[in-house]
């Protein structure tokens, strides 16, 4: 009897401290990930102040040009309290700047005042949204699937057309299939529109003739979004499934006269896709960025289009209010990434 309640016995003492230690795995991961943010926080308040210039300088150097005057003593402080002082002590900066973000206050445009920079960003952000968040996620699975299939089929007439051609793909860049398909597809044969988010004659609204506009400006870009980054994925996905088809519980899988479609996703491609699941992570982080190329090609109107334009106008508030997003989504993503990697992978469970 005590053979057989003894494993019993152990296994319900060991489940709570299994629990336990991965309640504190999460704990700890959760506590550097904010010691990150923090510090993503400071430097996204220092760069800005290595910089040469200031965000007040910078307005009042362009009212003056404008005006053909120079500022008043009162004019110059009052534009300080909207922008900083430069002179003023920068612990106090520091101190002020985190008020503003425990506010969600990211600042005034410099070349859109009196807009706030929150405003800008929401603006953008759903068009970076709509068209890099949903290429990301089918470049993802297109190119993980016909990975998974090349690597369980290793050597065959698929694979050995297929891994090829998409390690060409991956070796052009990016700007040049933007550009080309922008000529090809945008300027001799006239199918998609040149640039944009959606034709200005239109309203925005929730109306499906705006949709369907949207969708149009928006499938060239997309497309060669997908067609690009698709062979990263269906090359690691690949080369991930060749190696482990030959781990021991694949074969003994088909040992046991599984079916062959049940190996491959149960085993073969379920612990393959675990690198491929942690650089999807980090993609999606990188999401709120939008992609920069496909934005200032196209000339898209989302976050990464109002980084480009930010920087030529030397926007600081705004490229900081980006660059501060960009950081925390990135974080918070890698956090999201490790807490789901615990529950795909169980060697994680165990060692956590």
């Amino acid at each position: 009897m005590a053979v057989v309640t003894l494993p019993a016995a152990t296994t319900a003492a060991r489940s709570p401290a299994r629990a336990r230690r991965r309640w504190g795995f999460l704990a700890r991961r959760f506590g550097f990930y904010l010691a990150a943010a923090w510090s993503a926080i400071t430097l996204n308040f220092f760069l800005p102040r290595l910089m040469p210039g200031n965000a007040s300088g910078a307005i009042i150097v362009k009212l003056e040009s404008v005006s053909g005057q120079q500022m008043s003593a009162d004019q110059v402080e009052a534009i300080q309290k909207i922008f900083g002082n430069p002179h003023a002590n920068l612990f106090s900066q520091y101190v002020a700047y985190l008020g503003q973000l425990a506010h969600l206050n990211l600042g005034v445009s410099i070349s859109n005042y009196p807009t706030p920079v929150s405003d800008l960003l929401w603006q953008g952000l759903p068009w970076t949204l709509m068209l890099v968040g949903v290429t990301t996620v089918l470049a993802f699975v297109i190119g993980t699937g016909l990975g998974a299939l090349a690597g369980w089929k290793a050597g065959s007439r698929f694979d050995t057309i297929v891994s090829p051609l998409t390690t060409f793909i991956s070796a052009i860049p990016y700007f040049w299939t933007a550009l080309l398909a922008l000529y090809f597809f945008g300027f001799q044969l006239g199918w998609f529109p040149l640039s944009g988010g959606y034709d200005p004659d239109l309203a925005s609204g929730f109306s499906p003739a705006f949709a369907l506009s949207v969708m149009r400006y928006g499938a060239l870009p997309a497309a060669t979004i997908v067609f690009s980054a698709l062979g990263g994925w269906l090359l690691g996905m690949r080369n991930m499934t060749v190696t482990t088809v030959r781990e021991d519980y694949v074969l003994l899988a088909q040992a046991k006269g599984l079916t062959g479609r049940r190996v491959m996703l149960r085993y073969a491609a379920r612990n393959a896709i675990l690198p491929n699941f942690t650089g999807f992570a980090l993609a999606l982080g990188h999401v709120v960025g939008g992609a920069l190329l496909t934005e200032v090609v196209f000339n898209y109107p989302g976050i990464g289009y109002l980084l480009y334009t930010s920087v030529q106008q030397r926007d600081y508030p705004v490229m900081q209010g980006v660059f501060l997003i960009i950081t925390l989504t990135v974080l918070l993503a890698n956090l999201l990434a490790d807490s789901v990697y615990i529950l795909l992978d169980p060697r994680i469970r165990e060692g956590a």
